[in-house]
């Protein structure tokens, strides 16, 4: 038998193996409950219980206050569901880091991954499709109406989930707890299947949808100061222009820097002949980088969208807020027009 090879984990089975079974118990050579699984065990808690308190304060918000009366809403509705849902699986995986065992079983390793990656693709696929619609909502409205409805946005959000499931097919079909943890069969999984596998992720999950991020939020920007300058700049406008720019870089920022780790850490285990303590540790913390991509949306909207801060405010602290229906904040909106007050991330 060749020498096996430690192999990049796919979205969220999240430990560099090497499945050569002598060695699968020496990949991870750490003294038991050091400093830095105590530590580990700790952020993945963390990140698993802000992930999902941020999200459901989302999807409350919207539910009660908004009723996805809007597209807008609609997107950051299912964002919030899938970011949700994808810090579900975050403590089975973090059971499985701390103890370097899956105790769960064939089933559960096949359901935790798939949805995992289901989840991941829609969180990353709504990400980039609220790209271009705040693009078409305050570029031009009137133009980009008819595509912006509530309907259709909801069968743009339906149609996510199922293109989903596409990716994670081989997740359900290779992945299994035969060999002691959640891991794809080592006589499918040759280098050559790990690169086409990572290849088509890594342009599906990060490279394409960044690529448009950036392509509609820099046309977004161009667009909002070329209006400036051709009318009387006002306090207000200004104002609006650099709150939407301070959205655009944090959200572009945010999501390069939680998810190309992991995939830069993927591609290197494809040219590791040893596995060394440093390299899995560094690939356990990119993993929880990742994750915490998911509990961040919900701090980006309470931080840069009035709408968002006033709700979240009126449904935490009902007593001191007077309760008002959800801004549609760009539905309407005209480049010139200067009363704006906030825009949705």
């Amino acid at each position: 038998m060749e020498t096996a090879k430690p192999l990049g984990m796919f979205y969220d089975n999240r430990s560099i193996l090497d499945l050569n079974s002598a060695a699968i118990n020496n990949v991870y050579i750490q003294e038991d409950f050091d400093a830095f699984s105590i530590t580990m065990a700790v952020l993945y808690l963390a990140v698993c219980i802000v992930g999902l308190a941020g999200n459901s304060l989302v999807i409350v918000t919207i539910l009660k206050l908004d009723k996805m009366s809007s597209a807008t809403t609609v997107y950051i509705f299912n964002l919030a569901l899938a970011d949700g849902l994808f810090m579900v699986g975050l403590p089975f995986i973090a059971i499985q880091n701390f103890q370097d065992q899956w105790i769960f079983g064939d089933a559960v390793c096949k359901l935790v991954m798939v949805l995992d990656g289901i989840n991941q693709f829609t969180s990353v696929f709504c990400l980039t499709v609220m790209s271009v619609d705040r693009y078409m909502a305050l570029v031009d409205p009137l133009r980009f109406a008819r595509w912006r409805t509530p309907r259709r946005a909801k069968i743009i959000a339906a149609l996510m989930w199922f293109i989903s499931l596409f990716p994670v097919i081989p997740m359900a079909i290779h992945f299994s707890a035969n060999y002691g943890l959640c891991t794809v069969d080592p006589h499918v999984a040759s280098d050559t299947w790990w690169l086409a596998f990572l290849s088509y992720t890594f342009i599906l999950g990060f490279a394409l949808p960044f690529t448009v991020m950036i392509v509609f939020y820099t046309a977004l920007l161009v667009t909002l100061r070329n209006a400036r300058q051709q009318t009387s700049s006002s306090m207000e406008s200004q104002r609006f222009e650099k709150q939407v720019t301070k959205m655009v870089v944090a959200v572009v920022l945010v999501f390069g820097i939680c998810w190309l780790p992991f995939y830069v850490f993927n591609f290197c285990s494809l040219h590791q002949i040893d596995v060394v303590l440093g390299f899995t540790r560094g690939f356990e913390f990119v993993v929880l980088l990742s994750y915490s991509w998911s509990c961040a949306n919900p701090i980006l909207y309470a931080c840069l969208s009035e709408t968002f801060r006033r709700h979240f405010h009126a449904l935490l602290c009902p007593h001191k807020s007077t309760r008002t229906h959800c801004d549609r904040d760009t539905e309407g909106f005209v480049l010139h027009d200067t009363n704006v007050q906030s825009v949705l991330a």
